[in-house]
């Protein structure tokens, strides 16, 4: 199946934390997955949902690129993540090896945990149950610059 004009743009998207908390469904298993950065001036956000498979490898391998040049501490919201195989494993692996600050999971469901135990990566994570929040700051959040513009912000 070809893209269409109408289809949503594909890899990770950049949204303002009040647009992610705004998202109040929760995903069910079979659920697309997807993945949204956003970078504040004290940390980035990766936020995953659905399932986290090879399907959006490229998706992941750009969140990471991102991350990396934000050069903030980087944490993981994995709230709302129904299924998770080696690509996320490694996602996490990859991040957490090259990050000079430590990465931080949040709200980790229990077959994530699951995965992170097994394979030993949740030993380089910190596996945080909580949300503290993602504050804004005077200026609000940043968008990563190699990232798609948020749907329906006309400004790009």
């Amino acid at each position: 199946m070809q893209d269409g004009p109408n289809d949503a743009p594909r890899g990770p998207q950049t949204a303002t934390p009040q647009e992610v908390a705004a998202h109040q469904s929760y995903p069910e298993i079979g659920d697309p997955a997807s993945v949204h950065v956003i970078v504040g001036r004290s940390r980035a956000r990766i936020v995953l949902s659905g399932e986290i498979d090879a399907d959006i490898g490229a998706d992941l391998h750009e969140a990471t690129a991102a991350a990396e040049e934000s050069r903030l501490p980087v944490e993981i919201d994995a709230h709302h993540v129904t299924f998770m195989d080696s690509s996320g494993v490694a996602f996490l692996a990859r991040l957490a090896s090259r990050s000079p600050h430590p990465v931080r999971v949040l709200r980790a469901p229990p077959t994530v945990r699951f995965l992170l135990e097994v394979t030993r990566i949740g030993d380089l994570l910190e596996i945080v149950d909580e949300d503290p929040g993602f504050d804004l700051d005077e200026d609000g959040p940043h968008a990563a610059p190699a990232l798609a513009p948020v749907p329906g912000d006309d400004t790009a």
